[in-house]
Order: structure tokens, then C-alpha cells, then sequence
């Protein structure tokens, strides 16, 4: 990966990050960012990808949120 596929990717995330954000509870943003980024890297559309990150969040770092 390129640094500049890389920096959109991040910034992928980062846009998808704010709806999750806005209703889940407090937790580091770079766990889920890491989720998103690994299912986007896998094939997953952005709406997939922002599944697979509040599943993972919900799963295995136990943040829960209102959606």
C-alpha cells in the first residue's frame, strides 16, 4: 500500500467514523478505525466496513452503541 492509498483510507475512515461516534459510548477511535480499515482492505463496501467495526467494537472492545 502507498502512502497516499494509505491517507485515503484513513481519511475513508474517518468520515465513517463520525455516525458510529456520535452514538457510542467513550472509546479510543483508532479501534475502530482499525476494523473498518481491515474489512475496507478485505472487499467490504464502506457500509459493510462500518458494520464489521461496530460488531467488532460491540464484540471484543464491549463498547456499546445506540444503533
Amino acid at each position: 500500500m502507498t502512502i497516499e492509498e494509505l491517507s485515503e483510507l484513513l481519511h475513508d475512515a474517518e468520515q465513517h467514523h463520525g455516525a458510529y461516534e456520535a452514538v457510542a459510548e467513550p472509546h479510543n477511535w483508532w479501534d475502530w478505525y482499525a476494523a473498518y480499515m481491515d474489512a475496507r482492505q478485505s472487499g467490504s463496501s464502506e457500509e459493510e466496513a462500518s458494520a464489521s467495526a461496530g460488531k467488532y467494537m460491540e464484540d471484543v472492545k464491549h463498547v456499546h452503541s445506540a444503533s
